[in-house]
């Protein structure tokens, strides 16, 4: 395709954007008698008629809907290839848009973003957190490269690489009296005041679920996304709470113990499935894969 045809591609698809000749005219900075030519010309090159113009009001004919959706992929192609030729010139540069848990943010990731950046300086890392359910939405809108997302094989609208487990622990003081136990039945942790992630977090949503198919009802006390507030709130007895065992580590009045039966966390790195990942991407991916042992 000619450089001229992409060009009226381009002035097409912003056309359907603003629904008018002069705004897409004055946004493009060229002549509306230019658009206008621009335009005739892109329709005797595919033989048909995309626009309906009148005096009052300008709309995409059938022919002209069906060719925006093949303009929408082929200007997001280009707008890829421009990304990885420009990066292919300096791998060492660019930004990535990483999602991931609080939990795995605050005490899992820190030494592998640092190593990542000691290795890669002139990559950009901007660090979003918040629950799969919304990291997975961001994923899927192209707000962010890559997140931390619950696998799931059926998502036909995310790929998966890397995946990594773990398990949802009740945390408890470690004088609690479910300290005692090796493990703890869904039934005996709602018998408790808990103290709890807001809904759409996975240490939140699997406990409920669980809860659910058990018929049983959960005493939530507090809700919080503030890890150091929950630890806080646990040593103080105002509950119990679930975590992963990286965050009592260092934590000598606090303890985990398993569900019975236990409750999987499945992770992956996931992103938009059928969109250009971005060098330093997979350059992230490749580092975490040589540096996690989560």
């Amino acid at each position: 395709m000619h450089l001229n045809s992409i060009t009226r591609l381009r002035y097409f698809n912003d056309i359907a954007i603003t629904g008018s000749f002069s705004k897409s005219a004055e946004r493009l900075g060229i002549a509306q008698p230019a658009l206008s030519i621009a335009i005739k010309k892109l329709e005797e090159e595919t033989g048909l008629k995309l626009i309906n113009r009148n005096n009052r009001a300008m709309s995409l004919t059938s022919d002209g809907k069906v060719l925006l959706k093949h303009v929408h992929q082929i200007l997001e192609n280009l707008a890829d290839a421009g990304r990885e030729l420009t990066e292919l010139q300096g791998l060492e540069k660019g930004i990535i848009n990483i999602g991931a848990p609080a939990m795995i943010s605050t005490y899992f990731l820190p030494a592998i973003l640092l190593g990542f950046k000691s290795a890669y300086p002139g990559i950009r890392i901007r660090l979003v957190e918040g629950g799969t359910q919304t990291l997975e939405q961001m994923v899927c809108a192209g707000k962010l490269d890559l997140a931390l997302l619950q696998h799931d094989e059926d998502n036909n609208d995310i790929r998966f690489a890397t995946k990594l487990s773990d398990q949802v622990l009740v945390c408890v003081p470690v004088d609690h009296q479910l300290a005692e136990k090796t493990s703890i039945t869904i039934e005996e942790f709602s018998q408790h005041p808990l103290v709890m992630f807001r809904e759409g977090y996975f240490l939140r949503d699997s406990v409920e679920t669980r809860a659910r198919n058990a018929k049983v009802s959960l005493d939530i006390q507090f809700e919080t996304n503030l890890i150091g507030l929950l630890m806080r709130l646990v040593r103080d007895e105002v509950g119990v709470a679930t975590c992963l065992a990286m965050i009592v580590e260092n934590e000598p009045l606090l303890c985990v113990r398993s569900f019975d039966p236990p409750i999987h966390l499945d992770m992956a790195w996931g992103w938009k499935r059928n969109q250009y990942l971005s060098k330093a991407a997979q350059v992230f991916l490749t580092f975490y894969d040589q540096h996690s042992k989560l």
